[in-house]
């Protein structure tokens, strides 16, 4: 059994959920969580404590080890504040899983400024503001850490009527990308996950399969296995939902070399076949290989 004695693991958006299930079976298994929620409404409105309290009391009456933190990740107060909370508790971060998330689905055309800004807000920015000092007190221990992300089928792939919240997830996969690479050398680990589950964020089932199937817990052992030390997958790419688990990722073909000379808008379209092969399709490492690509490819 995997476990998680005398490690500090935050969790954000953990009142609810996702989060929630995270939070329960990390001290289940002898972690001391952070449980962190504001506990605003789907879309961010509002604030309530008794989400976070709850999931604290839970894990209390199973005779886990919490503290709640009712600080909202959208400001670098706030994620200072969350870090603190497990510092100021037990003197360690060990693990973040960063959860927390709105949604302000509206389509493109009808988007508001206002509404972009609240899901960045959240998702994307909350998640940095809460990572960095998360980021900075592991190097410094020198304990190594692990970092999981949440991301979103939505953001790889798209998703009608949620341009701002496919936008922020895609961001979080080049910032746990980024992460993985600037960690490598202190052992902090990064990954991300795009779970599908019926949630309150989710409005519950969807493709046709039931709740149950969906359930948060079916998501949670991914989690946890990602920020367990003994994982050593790094800045890659999950998709999760059901009991299914598969990775995911970025990837480059070989593509097309134009002859030395003119390139015209017509020798792209007429290679287009060619550009768009996906065959022998490989993953870099990092932008600095895909640089090492165009050498490659370039050189005569």
């Amino acid at each position: 059994m995997l476990s998680f004695e005398d490690r500090v693991v935050v969790v954000t958006g953990a009142g609810r959920g996702l989060g929630r299930a995270y939070a329960l079976e990390l001290a289940r298994r002898g972690a001391r969580v952070v449980v962190n929620d504001f506990g605003g409404e789907p879309d961010g409105e509002g604030a309530d404590r008794s989400a976070a309290s709850a999931v604290v009391a839970e894990i209390e009456a199973e005779g886990g080890a919490s503290v709640a933190s009712f600080d909202s990740v959208a400001t670098p107060e706030g994620g200072e504040a969350i870090i603190r909370r497990a510092l100021d508790s037990w003197g360690r971060v060990d693990a973040v899983i960063s959860n927390a998330g709105i949604l302000r689905d509206s389509s493109f055309g009808k988007l508001s400024g206002r509404d972009l800004d609240a899901v960045l807000d959240v998702h994307l920015r909350g998640a940095f503001f809460v990572l960095q000092p998360a980021f900075r007190t592991m190097k410094e221990a020198g304990r190594g850490g692990r970092i999981v992300l949440t991301t979103s089928a939505s953001g790889l792939f798209g998703q009608f009527g949620q341009t701002n919240y496919a936008a922020a997830k895609m961001g979080l996969v080049g910032l746990m990308k980024t992460l993985a690479i600037e960690g490598a050398r202190a052992g902090i680990v990064a990954n991300a996950i795009a779970p599908f589950a019926a949630t309150r964020l989710t409005g519950g089932a969807d493709a046709g399969l039931d709740e149950e199937l969906l359930a948060p817990d079916r998501v949670a052992p991914i989690a946890l296995a990602l920020a367990h030390e003994r994982c050593s997958a790094n800045g890659e790419i999950f998709l999760c939902g059901g009991g299914w688990f598969t990775r995911c990722w970025v990837s480059v073909a070989r593509g097309w070399v134009a002859a030395s000379g003119s390139i015209t808008p017509e020798s792209v379209l007429d290679h287009f076949e060619q550009i768009r092969d996906r065959t022998d399709a490989m993953e870099p490492r990092d932008a600095m290989e895909v640089g090492r690509l165009f050498q490659d490819r370039l050189s005569p």
